[in-house]
């Protein structure tokens, strides 16, 4: 080889580029054909989003070293599909933080938007991947209750992202379209409005379904049963952060029955899950639902598929020993989508399989077979199993480069990082 070098160097030099193309058509060639048109599992390598299966879309997660593209789950299993029947508190549910602070939104005043953003689709889409708990700030702003980033309980024009009734009508055509399903909304509450909030919502269409504020467990005792749930058309319920609402609008104080770990950065800091200042500690009996914040005080899209990996589940594990042994019956997330595979879906997957049939993944519960009886499954599962309340329709764009107008997140912290600005982000 040396002595071709030496003598005939043009000619090895193009007998090697051929060899090397030949190399590398083989290598795609084989990748091409290993799987495609759907029929890629969780962690197969694809080229594009219809390469992988139902609830699946093609991704990575460079921040941990993961450049090439797989197949990443983008969809619950429901786990009421599977089990049914039992309390709502003995179920575990997927919560967007700030569900309407979304990529690529546009603006509805006008005005260039200069705020932090923690989902990447639409409503509309959070519900139908099976998303059933919305995190929505509210505020007075224009003549209207805006769904809206602000400081110190004002909004903005450059932090407003539009009238909250927006929003509600798309979870309203959600629950009339899928009449099984029980949607959950906590509200960050800046709004001053007399029973404003009880108009924005009978003015939505969804006042039908809500569950009344004196049929709710005080005292942590179980809730009614999904299917009584269901047959009583409750399946609305919605928390406010303001105690006075309660009496004045019928709007459940979210403290008074829900406990609930610190959010931000102390709720993502490995080994420690403190309560909330507002929330009972989370070993009190007084309260029967847990929902479990798990997001950094500042968003930022590309660690988001690094933090749903392994160190979800190690504090899904830390707050489940902090509540006395008590699982999470939501878990609240930015970028839910962005994982190094199964991300917060496993995870739901793992706690519902375990809550409900004593398996160690949904997936494996048999409806109707003693508890502890379990199909023999691999993790992670194959093809997850689809239900009737959608499908993702498209892929995330991992790889898009940031615009300083729709993905100003690392900018912002830049700009506004100072303490006093935390406390519009939560």
């Amino acid at each position: 080889m040396l002595a071709c070098f030496a003598d005939h160097l043009g000619l090895c030099r193009a007998t090697a580029i051929g060899y090397l193309f030949l190399l590398l058509f083989s290598f795609f060639i084989s990748i091409s054909t290993a799987c495609s048109n759907g029929n890629c599992q969780v962690l197969d390598s694809c080229s594009t989003a219809t390469d992988c299966g139902s609830g699946l879309y093609c991704g990575n997660c460079p921040s941990l070293g993961k450049t090439q593209p797989f197949c990443t789950r983008g969809q619950a299993i429901i786990p009421t599909s599977v089990v049914g029947g039992l309390p709502f508190n003995k179920y575990s549910w997927l919560v967007t933080h700030n569900s309407f602070s979304i990529v690529d939104a546009p603006s509805s005043t006008g005005v260039q938007r200069l705020t932090f953003y923690n989902q990447e689709d639409t409503v509309t889409n959070q519900l139908m991947n099976g998303v059933r708990g919305l995190m929505l700030d509210m505020y007075d702003f224009d003549g209207d209750i805006w769904l809206c980033h602000s400081f110190r309980g004002q909004c903005f024009n450059f932090t407003a992202f539009g009238p909250a009734i927006n929003t509600l009508r798309e979870v309203e055509a959600f629950l009339s379209q899928n009449p099984t399903e029980i949607v959950t909304i906590i509200i960050e509450d800046y709004v001053h409005t007399p029973k404003g909030l009880s108009k924005l919502f009978a003015n939505a269409g969804l006042d039908k379904y809500w569950y009344p504020v004196s049929k709710m467990p005080k005292k942590g005792e179980d809730w009614p049963t999904v299917n009584e749930m269901v047959e009583a058309n409750h399946r609305l319920l919605v928390f406010t952060s303001v105690a006075s609402k309660e009496a004045e609008e019928g709007i459940a104080y979210q403290w008074k029955y829900i406990l609930e770990n610190e959010a931000g950065d102390p709720g993502v800091k490995p080994g420690s899950c403190p309560n909330r200042k507002e929330s009972r500690p989370l070993n009190s009996k007084s309260a029967s639902l847990f929902l479990m914040n798990y997001f950094p005080t500042y968003p930022v899209e590309t660690e988001a598929c690094k933090e749903h990996s392994a160190p979800l589940a190690d504090m899904i594990g830390t707050c489940y020993k902090a509540a006395g042994n008590m699982l999470p019956n939501f878990i609240a997330v930015n970028f839910y989508m962005r994982s190094d595979g199964g991300g917060v879906f496993y995870d739901l997957d793992s706690m519902n399989g375990q809550r409900l049939c004593g398996c160690n993944t949904i997936a494996a519960c048999q409806p109707g077979a003693p508890f502890g009886s379990c199909k023999n499954i691999s993790i992670p599962a194959a093809n997850p199993v689809s239900n009737t309340a959608g499908s993702f329709s498209g892929s995330v764009q991992f790889s898009r480069s940031a615009s300083p107008v729709n993905h100003p997140n690392r900018f912002v912290v830049g700009l506004f990082a100072f303490p006093l600005f935390i406390m519009f982000l939560l």
